[in-house]
């Protein structure tokens, strides 16, 4: 589909398009907090904004390492705060600043975890309006596809920005060049943190040694993420956990937001990707934009496109 974002004249690249808006985030609105004991006996936390009664409830699903405090979350829970809608921002396991109490963490396919908050959600604020981005986009779309139309008794539409919809494609992806220099690096250095905490505290099945000698997302996900959800080893976690196979599924009105020139996932990939998704996904791939970048304006550039975009899509028919 035809998008109307194109970015700012002075804020050129994939790269530059990525990092300004992530070094740049909108103000916080005003959050609260609740602790949700999951049924195996940890928790998660779940950040709160916009009015307790609204007739509108989005819930947003972060990215890997993200949070409710990540710029794009900050700018999509702004927005529908300031639109009179109530914004839940749930956090994977381990991702609101404390460590969880079990010894697993989340992963890019963690549906069944996103199928529990959603399930929550929506027994007390009836359908919900949902959007995530990046790897909650990813696991936000591989949950629509599993659960086909019964997903309409928890959502009423639904929005995924940045997915990385072919994990194998997007890992390599991050793995080369300056991907590995400019994102991976950091990526690295926060789960090996809190991989290193985990295994002090936990008896996990891993080599921890090979965990921090990791150097790719590919070798972290084969000796940590893999063995500790459960997966054979990384090319059955990437294939399994990879949510392209189940855009045919979607049956509730989705928007997939993905750039072209986005360093995550090249566009061939993009392309191949998507092109089995059903008639209930809208596909948008502008050629600019980079990873959940969308900066607006002059220089210093302004958050603001990707909100209003989202907000329009999962107003419609609501």
């Amino acid at each position: 589909m035809h998008s109307s974002y194109r970015a700012p004249w002075w804020l050129p690249g994939g790269h530059l398009q990525t990092i300004v808006a992530a070094l740049r985030p909108p103000p916080r609105p005003a959050m609260t907090r609740e602790r949700w004991d999951t049924p195996d006996g940890d928790f998660i936390d779940v950040d709160f904004a916009g009015p307790a009664q609204a007739a509108r409830t989005l819930v947003v699903f972060h990215g890997l390492e993200g949070s409710a405090d990540s710029s794009y979350a900050r700018g999509l829970a702004r927005a529908a705060a300031a639109a009179g809608w109530r914004v839940a921002l749930p956090h994977f396991r381990g991702c609101s600043g404390e460590p969880n109490r079990l010894g697993r963490a989340y992963h890019s396919g963690d549906s069944e975890e996103l199928d529990w908050i959603l399930r929550r959600l929506a027994a007390n604020a009836g359908p919900l309006l949902a959007a995530g981005v990046s790897l909650g986009g990813n696991v936000l779309l591989k949950w629509l596809g599993e659960q086909g139309r019964a997903a309409s008794s928890r959502v009423s539409r639904a929005a995924a920005v940045s997915a990385p919809l072919d994990l194998q494609a997007a890992g390599d992806a991050l793995d080369r060049g300056l991907n590995r220099l400019l994102y991976t690096r950091l990526f690295l250095s926060s789960m090996k943190a809190s991989a290193r905490a985990k295994v002090a505290a936990h008896a996990l099945p891993v080599d921890a040694a090979r965990v921090q000698a990791a150097r790719t997302l590919r070798e972290f996900d084969d000796a940590y993420t893999a063995p500790l959800h459960g997966f054979r080893d990384v090319n059955d976690y990437w294939t399994r956990a990879s949510s392209a196979p189940w855009l045919a599924q979607i049956r509730v009105p989705t928007l997939v937001l993905n750039a072209r020139n986005d360093p995550f996932l090249p566009a061939a990939a993009l392309a191949t990707a998507t092109h089995a998704a059903s008639a209930a996904v809208l596909l948008e791939s502008p050629d600019t934009g980079g990873h959940v970048g969308f900066l607006e304006g002059p220089f210093p550039g302004r958050h603001g496109w990707l909100a209003r975009r989202v907000l329009d899509f999962l107003s419609q028919d609501t």
